[in-house]
């Protein structure tokens, strides 16, 4: 499996676009090589440095096994509550002064979709989805201010 954004290079930085400095617009995603009886995708993104502990950004999931990606700024099928308190995409806001930190895209394909409560979050989602995976690939990129 593989996960690709024309936004974001293996270990580079976040554009600004995709931050809490500019737009905040979830980054563009491609993706291949999903392994045979993939029902449907879950894409999330977390801060594994944030001050007190691990910061979940991001988890869209229900997302089809057919679609080839998701462009800047979608709305996936079904998305959960960030760490913000809100639904859909936080994208990377550290403390300012901190070191950049690192944010980890996790794409991972499941062989049923996930069956969630209303109002998720997305450490739930994630654990939701763990025993339906089939395989999965990330892609980090890394942000400061």
């Amino acid at each position: 499996m593989e996960l690709r954004s024309s936004a974001i290079e293996p270990g580079g930085t976040i554009p600004i676009t995709h931050t809490c400095e500019g737009e905040n617009l979830s980054p563009p995603f491609e993706w291949s090589g999903l392994p045979e009886g993939t029902v449907a995708l879950m894409l999330t993104c977390d801060d594994p440095d944030a001050p007190r502990g691990t910061f979940h950004h991001w988890a869209a999931y229900n997302i089809p096994a057919t679609a080839p990606g998701l462009a800047a700024g979608a709305a996936p099928p079904a998305t959960a509550v960030n760490d913000f308190g809100k639904p859909g995409w936080a994208g990377p806001c550290p403390p300012r002064g901190d070191k950049p930190h690192r944010y980890i895209f996790r794409l991972a394909a499941l062989k049923a979709p996930i069956e969630a409560p209303a109002g998720a979050r997305c450490a739930e989602i994630q654990r939701l989805g763990k025993p339906l995976e089939l395989g999965h690939a990330e892609l980090t990129g890394s942000f400061g201010r």
